[in-house]
């Protein structure tokens, strides 16, 4: 049965890639990721009790150009900032994932000029990433991690509220019932002015596959949260028991 939705997801990717691949990009996506969530699928330990970035993406176009390298002397600078706010979880003291998401998004970000540099793009995503204050957000509107489920609704209005847009709130499903609180999606055009994110399967596939490379190397995916489903959004210490419920 996972061979068949792989290959499924496989064909689903070639396709929107052969038909979405040509056109430039129209929004770009700032993703934000709850560390205790992402590190029970990567089995990481996670230090953070706020949430960080996971990635600065456009919605279309992946590895635009190969011959833009990533260089870490170039963002020397941020490198402080970059290791509090936007973290490997995996290897903390790798600057690998950022290699990795410079050459995958920041080259295709790089069509605008205000992202047209390796430290223009982290820069940017960081500055957004302050100004739009997630975490603090959540907190002002009583959204805590917590052993209680929140309703999707409550979630999406807390962040609604604030931005005067919709964002885009994705889960781990979980096999006993219930779903864990993973990743948030806030979304701007060109400008980087907010603008409401799609819960399309198009914008899904659209992007860089990286729900695809999620399936093939976790035995969960995230995927937009299931608003007839508690949202949980774990502790450290309650992650466990939230599994097992």
């Amino acid at each position: 049965m996972k061979t068949l939705v792989i290959s499924i997801f496989l064909g689903y990717v070639l396709s929107s890639t052969l038909k979405f691949s040509p056109h430039k990009w129209t929004k770009v996506i700032l993703t934000h990721h709850w560390p205790e969530t992402f590190c029970t699928i990567e089995h990481c330990k996670a230090n953070f009790s706020y949430w960080t970035l996971h990635g600065f993406w456009p919605n279309h176009g992946n590895e635009c150009n190969s011959s833009w390298h990533f260089n870490a002397s170039l963002i020397k600078d941020l490198m402080p900032e970059m290791r509090t706010y936007w973290p490997d979880l995996l290897n903390p003291a790798s600057t690998a994932f950022w290699k990795h998401e410079w050459l995958k998004h920041g080259t295709c970000a790089a069509e605008v000029e205000a992202l047209n540099g390796q430290h223009k793009y982290f820069s940017k995503a960081l500055e957004l990433y302050h100004k739009l204050d997630l975490d603090g957000v959540l907190k002002k509107s009583q959204i805590l991690p917590s052993e209680n489920p929140y309703k999707l609704a409550d979630l999406e209005m807390s962040i609604s509220d604030a931005y005067k847009v919709t964002p885009k709130i994705q889960c781990i499903s979980q096999e006993q019932g219930g779903q864990i609180l993973g990743q948030i999606e806030i979304c701007m055009d060109r400008q980087f002015q907010l603008i409401d994110c799609e819960k399309t399967s198009e914008e899904l596939w659209s992007r860089d596959n990286e729900v695809l490379w999620l399936a093939l190397n976790s035995s969960s995916i995230y995927s937009v949260c299931d608003p007839s489903v508690p949202v949980y959004y774990p502790l450290a210490d309650t992650l466990e028991r939230t599994k097992a419920r």
